[in-house]
């Protein structure tokens, strides 16, 4: 974990070669935040969900990369990747 990412709502970060790329898309209650994990699969197609978190939540593995949530608000979130 070297890389620090501030994603606002709606900006992405990419996890590395051959991962997903990840979009922060907000908090949908105070208690929540959510993160979209987008995954290629042929040019120009892909598959995207919605992952919900805690907000206490400081630790989260998206496609096997562990991630360190160091700060998260309704409109920023930074991440130690």
């Amino acid at each position: 974990m070297d890389k620090l990412a501030v994603l606002s709502v709606g900006d992405s970060t990419h996890l590395g070669f051959g991962k997903s790329r990840i979009y922060y898309a907000g908090m949908p209650s105070e208690k929540a935040f959510s993160i979209v994990q987008r995954k290629w699969e042929f040019p120009y197609q892909g598959f995207a969900w919605n992952l919900f978190y805690p907000k206490e939540q400081s630790k989260i593995t998206i496609d096997g990369v562990n991630i360190l949530v160091e700060n998260v608000a309704p409109d920023e979130i930074r991440l130690r990747l």
